[in-house]
């Protein structure tokens, strides 16, 4: 037989992450389509039941349903799971049952977990994951406990469930919420605008998930000795700290203007670190100025940062691309931070991960447009908001009709698997034999 037949063809890390991702999705819609899962005992459709599984393990938050009128606490707790599914990573779920069952990992496993939280070494791999759930159970628990005064004292012995299940939804960067009533759905947290201690919470733990493990690793390690960190973790903590504070005194001066000093400043800091990714609002969306709007759907499609249960083009690449035009209009060859260049690979493959989401972003959302016949920056807005994981809303996504839908799902999925992984999973292993084409200068600008 020709030897061709007898070689197996594997699959690459890349394309083990996507299914894994798919798969997920697939068992959690199936099982949210059962009658125990609805709160009135109704078999659920398959495509809202899809859509808010690929919602949860992508750790988004738009919803078709309320999620916490509509599911029963059976339903809310499968959406949980697939949340921390979702914000740990499929595959680090998968070699943490290995670890646990007593299992040797394998070289192919670890090859595996290194690229799923984006490691820079294969080295470690093991003791990085144990290291990452144990920062991921003892945040969510510390949430879950400092949530605990607010809820209870509004909801009894149900605040204990209540806590729980927005500590994990905030640090996952999920942003789904059961605070919904059928006398008052899709609520999000605007019945707290005004409580301090729990905007602070919810914000903490959606900073804490969203800037990386490896930042977590670097903190670890180094403390408060910002220069031995790693270029990576100083580029996203001085990132997440700009996308923070910029944006919200653009939102404290141009939205927001009916409610006091004290309020402003509450709600113009959470929506500025909500919008990337993590999808709970305390203000109504739909009253925010256009221009408030087009500057949540720029932070949106940047996202959180690598190696965190984020989504979005991420910090990094955002940075990257910045530094990189400083260093043009400089007139500089080689771009970069902290006393450190940048790999050209680095660059290229930055700029192709954000072209990529604005694609994705800027034709789903014309697509919707045309389709339902809805404003532009409204199918903008939604668009950007499930490529970037976000889960905000301007309250429209209930009502699209199901090719929207499709889209938007599809738009999340993408979103959540991370635009690298993507493209390598489709493009692994075809190349051109290292021949390259004659070269030719073209003018650009």
């Amino acid at each position: 037989m020709p030897e061709h037949l007898h070689k197996r063809k594997h699959l690459t890390s890349f394309q083990l992450i996507i299914l894994g991702f798919a798969g997920v999705i697939l068992i959690g819609a199936l099982i949210l389509t059962l009658p125990v899962s609805s709160a009135s005992g109704v078999v659920t459709p398959f495509d809202q039941a899809l859509f808010t599984s690929t919602s949860a393990v992508c750790v988004t938050g738009l919803v078709v349903q309320d999620t916490g009128s509509y599911w029963s606490v059976f339903g809310q707790a499968v959406i949980l799971a697939l949340i921390q599914i979702g914000g740990l990573g499929v595959v680090t779920v998968a070699v943490s049952v290995f670890m646990l069952s007593g299992r040797k990992i394998s070289l192919m496993q670890r090859s595996t977990m290194q690229d799923a939280i984006s490691a820079p070494k294969v080295g470690g791999i093991v003791r990085l994951t144990k290291f990452i759930l144990r920062g991921t159970f003892l945040i969510e628990a510390l949430g879950a406990v400092l949530l605990l005064p607010v809820f209870c004292r509004d909801f009894g012995i149900k605040g204990i469930w209540m806590s729980v299940f927005h500590s994990i939804s905030a640090f996952c960067n999920a942003g789904f919420d059961i605070l919904g009533t059928t006398d008052h759905t899709f609520v999000s947290l605007t019945g707290y605008s005004r409580n301090i201690w729990l905007n602070i919470v919810i914000m903490l733990l959606i900073i804490t998930g969203g800037i990386g493990f490896l930042t977590w690793e670097d903190f670890y390690i180094n403390k408060f000795k910002f220069k031995r960190y790693r270029m990576q973790s100083k580029i996203i903590l001085m990132t997440t700290a700009i996308l923070i504070f910029l944006p919200a005194i653009f939102f404290f001066f141009n939205d927001f203007k009916m409610f006091s000093a004290g309020e402003r400043t509450l709600l113009s800091f959470f929506q500025s670190i909500t919008t990337r990714t993590a999808g709970f609002n305390t203000a109504d969306m739909a009253l925010m100025t256009e221009a408030g709007k087009a500057v949540m759907i720029f932070l949106m499609l940047i996202g959180g940062s690598p190696s965190s249960t984020a989504g979005g083009m991420k910090t990094t690449t955002f940075a990257v691309l910045i530094l990189n035009a400083f260093a043009t209009f400089r007139s500089r060859e080689d771009a970069g931070a902290f006393g450190r260049r940048f790999d050209g690979q680095v660059i290229k493959n930055a700029a192709t991960i954000a072209m990529l989401y604005f694609m994705l972003f800027f034709f789903g959302g014309i697509t919707i447009s045309v389709y339902e016949g809805l404003p532009v920056l409204t199918c903008f807005y939604e668009a950007a908001s499930a490529v970037g994981t976000v889960g905000l809303t301007l309250g429209v996504t209930p009502g699209l009709h199901i090719i929207s839908r499709l889209i938007l799902i599809a738009l999340m999925y993408l979103g959540r698997v991370g635009g690298m992984t993507l493209i390598y999973a489709v493009f692994s292993g075809k190349n051109n034999n290292g021949a390259k084409m004659p070269l030719e200068k073209i003018t650009v600008g």
